[in-house]
């Protein structure tokens, strides 16, 4: 199984505010990686845009004179950040986004790759989750950070999908959100209407999870298919693998341009161009708002076993709806995950 290239981008920036002002922002920090997140689809571009708020709001500061609140003056900074960082890199997408057919033959499927910017992102849950609160409140933060609905927000305008974010999911009044964006609340109403119509059009999007009407939860079955998931990759049984599996379920593998579609291939990828990834470890995680997982892959000194790939899943009915393997292994790091595991 051929290894990611090496990421040609710099990560986070790590410059520091001053103590005094630090303690004043960075209960806002979480909720604005979020934001910043939803806007970009990228963990390393939120990460950036939210330092890169703070320092602006660090310089600003005494032009900041309480018209109002500290938190929208920092909304205002963020958005506009974001907005410049969409003008500048574009927008992210997921494999299935670049190509109406999956990769055929499976043999063939590494025959093509996009640089790490390309692609959608993930986001683990500890960083723009709220640590406590209203059950509901978190709930709808869990909706609105799940990859197809971020992949869904990428096609969106950049002004229309702040508008969304900031009105359907954070709950800003359009008055205030016309206030955050200069313009009028009129205008505001009309890119609301023109971004909810497009993403009801997207048929993997449930706007209404995303946005507070009905959300999910991940229930006992899901918990056990989750165990099981594990017992099969982990002793490479693909007779137990495969009845975990919806009938239309997809597997994508950023930065290639491959996706597959149904048990069939999925199973072929894996015993094919994926048998490297026998004796690998999984860890638990929770990434966009779903269970996920940490693997480690063997080819370490020593049988250490080295990160390989964060497998995002999307179950649905008991099953697996949706595998994405992410192969940036930064993301271990950021992640703050173990830089190897023991041999098995």
């Amino acid at each position: 199984m051929p290894a990611p290239a090496s990421p040609d981008r710099t990560t986070t920036t790590t410059t520091t505010l001053p103590a005094d002002l630090e303690p004043r922002l960075a209960e806002h920090r979480r909720e604005l990686t979020g934001y910043c997140y939803r806007m970009l689809g990228s963990a390393f571009d939120a990460e950036d845009a939210v330092q890169e708020t703070m320092l602006r709001a660090w310089r600003s500061l005494d032009g900041f004179e309480g018209r109002s609140s500290l938190r929208s003056w920092l909304y205002r900074i963020a958005t506009n950040v974001c907005l410049t960082a969409i003008e500048t890199r574009g927008r992210r997408a997921r494999p299935m986004d670049l190509s109406a057919a999956a990769w055929e033959p499976v043999e063939a499927s590494l025959a093509a790759r996009q640089p790490e910017d390309t692609w959608l992102e993930p986001m683990v849950d500890s960083r723009v989750l709220p640590a406590a609160g209203d059950p509901a409140d978190v709930a709808v933060a869990r909706e609105s950070i799940r990859l197809a609905f971020v992949a869904a927000l990428q096609h969106l305008p950049p002004r229309q999908r702040a508008v969304l974010i900031l009105r359907d999911v954070l709950r800003w009044r359009a008055e205030e959100v016309a206030g955050l964006l200069e313009t009028t609340t009129a205008s505001v109403n009309s890119a609301l209407q023109r971004a909810r119509a497009t993403l009801a059009a997207r048929p993997d999007v449930d706007l209404d999870a995303a946005t507070g009407a009905r959300g999910t939860d991940l229930d006992a079955g899901h918990r056990e298919l989750l165990e099981r998931y594990v017992r099969a990759f982990e002793s490479y049984d693909m007779d137990a693998f495969v009845a975990l599996l919806a009938e239309d379920v997809t597997q994508n593998m950023p930065p290639f341009e491959m996706w597959l579609q149904g048990p069939r291939d999925v199973v072929r990828w894996m015993v094919g161009p994926g048998r490297a990834c026998r004796g690998s470890v999984l860890v638990r995680l929770d990434v966009n708002g779903s269970p996920a997982f940490a693997q480690y892959k063997p080819g370490g000194a020593g049988g250490a076993l080295e990160p390989w790939a964060i497998h995002a899943l999307e179950l649905r009915d008991g099953r697996i709806r949706r595998i994405t393997s992410f192969l940036d292994t930064r993301l271990f790091a950021h992640f703050g995950l173990p830089p190897r595991q023991p041999p098995r």
